[in-house]
């Protein structure tokens, strides 16, 4: 089974594969550390907020890892903003069927009502390098998330009044 996490910035993405990790036993993978090994590398020119030009990118490497995982009936979390939203094309149906989707969208009320606290846990589980968090871009980008998962029919959780790790657990029905 693949656990596929996306989101905007800041939704709790790594934090949560962190808590499956533990729980479940089930390894993770950052896309953000594949982003940062192939720039620190030099083996791609795109810096870490190149974000239009990484998903491409780097999903034609993480699709294949997904792919891999599968064939060999291995479990594997993968996390990161760079998931594209049409991401079942570059899968089929015997794929899919071993692919379970989540995407972590937080509400505009929820960023603003608490903004302080969704930077204060920016590093909890990896120490970033990207540049501020802009209050208005964030709730942009999660508006964003949520209308194109409701389009595309995709499953997400909505970050609405409480973020606790554990509920998130248990939502995707693990």
């Amino acid at each position: 089974m693949i656990i596929l996490i996306c989101g905007a910035t800041h939704t709790g993405k790594t934090a949560l594969s962190q808590r499956l990790m533990e729980k479940y036993k089930i390894p993770y993978f950052s896309i953000d550390h594949l982003k940062m090994g192939l720039i620190k590398s030099g083996k791609t020119a795109l810096t870490a907020t190149d974000d239009e030009k990484l998903t491409p990118y780097l999903w034609s490497i993480v699709k294949e890892m997904i792919k891999t995982a599968i064939e060999n009936k291995q479990n594997l979390i993968v996390e990161g903003c760079y998931v594209p939203f049409d991401w079942q094309k570059d899968f089929n149906e015997s794929y899919l069927q071993e692919i379970k989707f989540l995407c972590l969208v937080m509400t505009g009320e929820y960023i603003k009502n608490n903004f302080t606290d969704i930077l204060k846990f920016e590093n909890i589980i990896e120490k970033r390098i990207a540049p501020d968090v802009n209050k208005a871009e964030l709730i942009a980008e999660n508006k964003q998330n949520l209308r194109l998962c409701k389009e595309r029919g995709l499953d997400y959780i909505l970050i609405d009044k409480n973020y606790e790790t554990d509920l998130l657990v248990k939502a995707i029905g693990l």
